[in-house]
Formats: structure tokens, sequence, C-alpha cells
């Protein structure tokens, strides 16, 4: 047996030994299981001579020995370390199991309905099996579906029509330090109806020494008129392993606006796909990644303006350290007669290292001629004048490059509207800046300088 056949049958015999503990479930749930598990099969996984794969070798996953967590635990000290500062309704997970313990539900407003996937299948198993994978299905990617396969645990967020939920949703996924990696399948489905609104923060995080691997599926529909503001935070252990796959279905007049935000983790990989299906849809995707040592983060975006009269708009920035290696792929897709559509895109990174690599791919397929589109990428490192001109006004080198860093990805950060995500971005890419200075203008100042 090879050793890629190695690989998937270790998978494969990982769900069969949860399938056997498992208890009686619903048909189409077992059904859809052996779907994804026999597409897992066919397909295997992804390897570098596949297109979109080209840049990210997932051998350190493939070839992993991960168990299935069996529950929740986590102190609530070391959760409240990681857990952002936000007032909010709150799902959390430890490993991919739910904790009620860490979760806060008791004061949902009318019209939202928030509760982990195993509730959910319980409960109304009927009316979450419509919606679950009717985006992403089986043949999305080998990833989902191998989640589909051992899909049994997530969140499901419903909000009724008209509803405005004034805090933010947060789903927050603790990693754990055990003595052996597990893996996670988390599936997450929202439906939002027409003309409600929303925040949600999908926040991993986790212990320093944690080294597991989680495989996340979401499934986000809006209705007609719906607004969902969504932050993916991603601050996992240096040694975990992520990948997600996020599927965005969008009607008339809806808007979508994504913050991807991915400061952590080993080896990171994120689809992102948005369909504008409907006359006046809109989506902003905005995203920001960060890598340092050895990180590998890739990102992977796709808009399809399926109807005319629809806008998108996407910035996506790179700053890259050490030996980091970053990934992105943007591409935007305007079938035929969507006319009079607009779409938007640029991605830039900044080296901060002479070893650090990116690659970067825009693209543009257009069937239609009533549009206007555009889209470019650029790479840089720091401006050498700036620091200079920092240093003649009393600035050390390091506070120096920590501030023009922090200008570069100002451009994303303007738009985040929640400290606490913020105050974690800048911790993660300028470190620990002295709180003497005022910051805004200093950055003004040198970026005025710079650009003379």
């Amino acid at each position: 047996m090879s050793d890629v056949q190695n690989d998937v049958t270790r998978f494969l015999d990982r769900l069969a030994e949860r399938a056997a503990s498992r208890g009686p479930e619903p048909t189409w749930i077992a059904a859809r299981r052996q779907a994804g598990a026999a597409r897992f099969e066919a397909m295997g996984f992804p390897h570098r001579r596949v297109e979109q794969w080209k840049y990210t070798d997932v051998r350190a996953i493939a070839r992993g020995d991960f168990a299935l967590a069996t529950d929740g635990e986590f102190s609530q000290a070391s959760a409240a370390a990681l857990t952002l500062p936000i007032e909010a309704h709150r799902l959390t997970f430890v490993d991919g199991v739910f904790s009620a313990a860490l979760s806060r539900l008791d004061d949902l407003p009318a019209g939202v309905q928030l509760l982990p996937l195993s509730q959910a299948l319980v409960e109304n198993h009927e009316a979450v099996g419509g919606p679950l994978g009717r985006l992403t299905g089986v043949e999305f990617s080998p990833f989902s579906a191998l989640n589909t396969a051992f899909m049994e645990e997530g969140a499901v967020l419903r909000l009724a029509p008209g509803t405005v939920v004034e805090k933010p949703i947060i789903l927050q996924f603790l990693s754990r330090a055990g003595e052996a990696p597990v893996m996670s399948h988390p599936r997450i489905l929202v439906e939002a109806g027409g003309r409600s609104q929303a925040t949600v923060i999908e926040h991993h995080v986790g212990e320093e020494a944690a080294t597991n691997f989680t495989n996340l599926v979401e499934e986000i529909m809006l209705d007609r008129g719906a607004i969902l503001t969504h932050y993916k935070l991603q601050e996992a252990p240096l040694g975990d392993l992520h990948v997600a796959s996020i599927q965005v279905e969008q009607a008339r007049d809806s808007r979508f606006t994504s913050f991807n935000l991915n400061l952590g983790g080993g080896l990171v990989r994120t689809d992102l796909v948005a369909d504008l299906n409907g006359q006046g849809a809109e989506t902003h995707f905005n995203g920001l990644f960060y890598g340092q040592g050895r990180q590998h983060v890739d990102n992977h975006t796709l808009v399809n303006h399926n109807a005319p009269y629809t806008f998108s708009d996407e910035n996506y920035k790179g700053i890259l350290d050490d030996r980091a290696h970053g990934v992105f792929n943007g591409k935007v897709i305007v079938k035929r007669d969507s006319q009079k559509i607009e779409a938007y895109q640029n991605n830039a990174n900044l080296l901060l290292s002479d070893r650090a690599e990116i690659d970067t791919k825009p693209e543009l397929e257009i069937y239609a001629d009533d549009v206007k589109c555009s889209h470019g990428a650029t790479t840089g490192q720091l401006d050498e004048e700036a620091i200079y001109a920092l240093r003649t006004r009393g600035i050390d080198e390091q506070t120096a490059r920590g501030l023009l860093t922090l200008a570069f990805a100002g451009e994303v950060m303007e738009q985040v509207d929640l400290e606490a995500v913020s105050e974690r971005v800048e911790l993660a890419v300028a470190g620990k800046l002295p709180e003497r200075f005022n910051l805004a203008g200093l950055v003004e100042t040198a970026v005025a300088l710079g650009e003379q």
C-alpha cells in the first residue's frame, strides 16, 4: 500500500472507530457521512500537482496521527486569558467539543436561535438537514468531504426576518495541549432572514503547546436585505494545523462583510467563496495575514457575480517575516448577462525578511461587457527613508519598524470596529508599542515622508 493510501486509510479508520461508538442516528445523516467518506477516499488529500494546491503542502496533515477529542474540559482561568474581552453571546468549543460551561446563551434576544450542532441535530434534525451541506456538499474539496464524514459538532445560528442583534455573537474554538494531537471537524451553519443584521466573530485560539488539526466548514446564507459582518480571527498556536472552507450565498440587496485575520497556526489554508445571486447584493472581503518563523498561510478567495447590479470589493494584505510563506489567490468571475456589476480586488504584501516568500495570483474572468472591474498585486519591503525619518524624531529602530508595519496594515484594520480585535492584531503585528507615542500622528508622518 502506498503512503498516500496509508494516509487516507488512517483517517477512515478513525471514522470507523467513531461510528462504532456513536449511537443510532437519522438515516439522512448516516447517508451524508457515507457520501463524504466515499468522496474523500476517491479524492485523497490534495497534492501540489493540483493547481489550487500548488503552493501548499498538506503532508503534515495527511501523515498526522490525530485522535478525536472526547470531552470539552478547559479551565475557566485559561479560557478567560484567551477569550476576547467583548460583551457577547458566546458558543465555546474545546478541541471541537461543545463546552456549556464556557458558553453564554442565557440572554439571546427574540428571533435568534444559537445552539451547538449536536443539539440541533437531536431537537430538529430535519430543519437542519436541508440547509446543511446545500452550499458546500461533498465535492467542494477533499477537506469538506472529510468534514462531512466526521460531521457531528459545530454551531447553528438562525436569525428570524427583521431581527437586529445588538451584541456580537462569538463562536470560540479553543485548542488544548494534550498528551497526543487531536483533530476536530466543526460545521457552522448561519441562516440570516430577510433584513436581519448581526456580527459574528469566529475566534480560533489555544494553549501555546497545542499541536492539533482543525478542519472547518462554514455555510452562510443571507436572505433578501440581510446584513452580516463576519470576523474570522485565527490566532491558533504555531503548532496547530488549520483548514477552513467558507461558502456564502447572497440574495438580493444583502450585504456581507468579511474580516479574515490570520495571525497564528503553523499551516493555514482558508477558502472563502461568495455567490452574489441577486441584484443589489454586495460583498466586502478584508484580509490580513501575518506570518513569522516557518508559518505557511494560504488564502484562496472567489467571488461569483451571478446577477447584474452586484458589487464586490476585496483588499488583502500580507506581512511576512523570517522564513514565513504566504499565498494569495483571489478570483472574480462575472457570469454571462451579469451586466452593470462592479468588482475590485487588491493584494499588497510586505516582506520583513529576505527569506520570507509570497505567491500571489489575482484573477478576473469576465463574460459580460458592461462592467467595472480591476485587480492588482504588489510586494515590497519597509521604506528605509521613512524609518530614518522616524529615528530622527527620537524613535528607536525597532519601534519605527513596528509603526510602519502597522501603517501598512492600517488600510484593512481601520475598517475594524471592535477594539479588542484591533488590539490582538496590533500586538501580533507590531508587538507592544510604547504608550507614550501618538501612533496615528507618527504613522501619518512616516508615510508622508516615505512618499516624498
